[in-house]
């Protein structure tokens, strides 16, 4: 048996079809033990996301783990759970469809644009072989974490590799690493806090709350520390504030290892503690709301504010479909692509050589 998938119908001197592919973590199929068991199973076996001996991992993972998490999880993903659907299902479908809006009112309605999730449905390899069967050439893969690290993007950039090893033609493939300062998303991000401000007033500091990982991460080289470093001080650059004015902090701690720090929920405490009354909280590293950020910070932190004496905590939400933001993600979109953009829908001169010559011969199907 051939290792490799059988190839689409093919037809001599085909325009080549260009692809976005949107991808974001993913999520369970539905809010309950069984669904989130499985998407655990597969996020929890990602040798990306934990980096710990797979002996002793398995053990861990099967035997505790995938015996006590689901259930509590499952308890969360209900509390936000829409009739929809998963909040970052709905939210990235969204994006989808405004993008390929984008994309159609700037003149490039061949450019097709689709979405994946790392973990869960739609998979990478499904997305990505349905769009082989439709003839793509071209794909731009985009994941969408603004902020790049080894156990984001470059798990998307692993199963995007692992899917292509059966493939027998292989399209040409580019993926966008990481955006954490461009300007266009700063400046979407800063948008949204100047209207929730305008709407709801300014509290007293700005917390900008990234999701953690380990700390040996930093150590081993990972970027993603001073990238998120590097969003929060261009953020802060172009709302005008001071050192003071704002904090950086790393959210949804898993394990008793060290991750980076300070941690969220334990900054908001102290914050409290010392007599802040009033807290704005975003979550730039999010380009779509999700029970890390409706649940984690908007009721979990939300609680622990108010319970270690805050008066007023004020959750902005992510960008999702904010007009600013499709407009941002087209405009990285469109450098990412290069030439691909201007040749988009436009017949190649070789290939309608090729296309000729194939007539000539009687073999064009």
């Amino acid at each position: 048996m051939s290792r490799f998938i059988a190839e689409p119908p093919y037809t001599h001197g085909q325009t080549a079809r260009t692809g976005v592919l949107l991808v974001n973590l993913g999520t369970p199929d539905q809010a309950d033990a069984p669904s989130l068991r499985r998407y655990l199973k597969e996020f929890l076996s990602d040798d990306r996301v934990v980096e710990v001996p797979k002996p002793v991992w398995w053990l861990i993972l099967n035997a505790i783990i995938l015996n006590v998490r689901p259930k509590k999880s499952a308890e969360k993903y209900a509390t936000v759970w829409t009739d929809e659907g998963s909040p970052l299902r709905v939210h990235t479908e969204r994006q989808t469809r405004l993008l390929r809006g984008w994309m159609v009112a700037e003149g490039q309605p061949d450019i097709e644009v689709r979405h994946a999730m790392r973990y869960g449905a739609p998979s990478i390899a499904d997305v990505l072989q349905q769009m082989k069967a439709e003839g793509f050439t071209r794909i731009l893969a985009v994941p969408m974490y603004p902020q790049g690290a080894s156990s984001t993007t470059g798990s998307v950039v692993d199963e995007l590799a692992r899917a292509l090893l059966r493939w027998r033609n292989l399209p040409e493939l580019r993926y966008v690493r990481a955006f954490a300062g461009d300007r266009s998303y700063i400046d979407a991000l800063a948008a949204s806090v100047r209207e929730h401000w305008q709407k709801n007033g300014r509290a007293d500091k700005l917390v900008m709350s990234f999701h953690g990982v380990p700390h040996f991460h930093l150590m081993k080289g990972d970027p993603y520390h001073c990238e998120c470093h590097r969003t929060g001080r261009l953020l802060a650059e172009a709302l005008g504030l001071g050192k003071e004015d704002y904090l950086v902090t790393f959210q949804s701690r898993f394990g008793r290892a060290r991750w980076l720090e300070p941690y969220t929920q334990p900054t908001l405490e102290k914050l409290a503690d010392g007599g802040l009354k009033s807290v704005d909280v975003m979550c730039p590293g999010f380009v779509a709301d999700c029970l890390e950020t409706l649940e984690e910070i908007a009721v979990e932190n939300r609680d622990a504010f108010i319970a270690h004496g805050g008066q007023r905590f004020s959750y902005i939400p992510c960008l999702n479909e904010r007009p600013d933001w499709i407009a941002a993600l087209g405009g990285l979109v469109r450098r990412e692509l290069g030439h691909w953009w201007d040749e988009a829908g436009q017949p190649q001169p070789e290939r309608a050589l090729q296309a000729q010559r194939a007539r000539d011969m009687g073999a064009a199907r």
